[in-house]
């Protein structure tokens, strides 16, 4: 069992008490609004800032490699309030996905390596994964890797890669002789190039990367990359659920606060059943939504009590990704007119869960995943 067994309910409260003061502080909707508009759709200035002062990154990381040990379950307070402020910034892609695939790579040089700058800020990872056709897999991949004289290159094409243009270190998936590998790439490798893509979600950029016989380091077996990537996938499918859950849950505080304040025919429109009703649709979700999250989070800690982590994993992704899109679409009709506004945070959310329900596959892709992992 990790070391989340050792944090009490007080100390995760008092975790999600810090974090949310310093966000509602720092990351604000106006703050949110001016980070995705500069250059690199961040605070740059906030990432050193939780990372330096809060120490946020190191959480999850081994304490070998400068982190401090803890498991997913004490990340996920972290991450539900990340979603809650809508706070834009590489913690996804470095600390999920990247610290997330040199783990489950157990390559002691990169891990040793690498994992120092994610666990204290002073590198940004991503994963580079998807292809053309939008698809995570694990093999198959078009991007292939030769070896030259002892080292290695890389040639292809990935796209929707989160932070993908400003992240320091890149971990690539690619095809080699002996199966499916995973690679890290530096910044400002030769042949490597990275462009942003027009997305939905303006609070997670998402690039395109372009391969050219780029170098390249082996992270990893060769061949191994099936096994790295599904780990992977399970520990970002909770990650997201958590992340997912606290923005659901301000997508409900919101509705409920309007519906409180906003009146109609000399009454508060919280007071129309089905004003009501529609509001208690949203607690539901959100209820459930918490306790998917939460166990997928236990899950991957691996907690001796909880389901299997791929069968929990699944279920998370599901089960959150309805809820939230349900949620932060329910919250805009509590608004009326106002939710569709521009200048109205309702949309961000909205912007958000619609990504975020597409990000590892659609709602069909993961609802087959579930059924996989239950041997269906």
């Amino acid at each position: 069992m990790t070391k989340t067994t050792t944090i009490t309910e007080g100390e995760l409260e008092d975790l999600r008490g810090t974090v949310r003061a310093f966000l509602a502080e720092y990351s604000g909707e106006q703050a949110v609004r001016r980070a995705v508009a500069a250059d690199p759709g961040y605070d740059v200035d906030l990432w050193r800032r939780l990372a330096t002062e809060l120490g946020l990154p190191a959480m999850a990381i081994p304490e070998a490699y400068g982190g401090d040990g803890f498991g997913l379950v004490t990340l996920g307070i972290v991450l539900g309030e990340m979603g809650r402020a809508m706070t834009p910034g590489p913690f996804f892609s470095s600390v999920i996905l990247a610290a997330g695939a040199l783990l489950a790579s157990g390559d002691e040089t990169a891990c040793s390596t690498r994992l120092p700058g994610i666990a204290d800020g002073s590198v940004v990872g991503t994963l580079a994964v998807v292809e053309a056709d939008g698809a995570w897999r694990t093999d198959g991949f078009a991007t292939t890797a030769r070896e030259d004289g002892g080292s290695w290159v890389l040639t292809g094409e990935k796209t929707l890669v989160p932070e993908g243009s400003s992240a320091d270190l890149l971990l690539v998936a690619a095809s080699t002789p002996a199966g499916p590998a995973l690679f890290a790439v530096d910044a400002g490798a030769a042949g490597l190039s990275a462009g942003a893509l027009r997305t939905l979600d303006i609070t997670r950029p998402i690039s395109r990367v372009a391969l050219s016989e780029t170098p390249a380091v082996l992270v990893g077996d060769l061949g191994a990359a099936r096994q790295i990537l599904a780990d992977v996938l399970v520990r970002a499918s909770v990650a997201l659920a958590a992340e997912q859950v606290g923005a659901a849950r301000a997508c409900l505080e919101m509705a409920v606060a309007y519906a409180k304040e906003r009146e109609q025919f000399g009454r508060a429109i919280g007071s129309f059943q089905a004003v009501k009703h529609k509001l208690a649709d949203m607690l539901a979700r959100v209820t459930l939504a918490d306790a998917a999250a939460t166990e997928g989070l236990r899950a991957a800690d691996g907690f001796d009590d909880a389901p299997p982590a791929a069968v929990a994993a699944a279920v998370a992704h599901s089960v959150c990704s309805e809820a939230f899109m349900y949620v932060a679409a329910e919250n805009i009709q509590v608004h009326g007119g106002i939710g569709f506004t521009w200048e109205h945070p309702a949309h961000l959310y909205y912007r958000r869960a619609k990504a975020d329900q597409l990000m590892f596959g659609g709602p069909a892709v993961y609802h087959e995943r579930l059924l996989a992992t239950l041997g269906v």
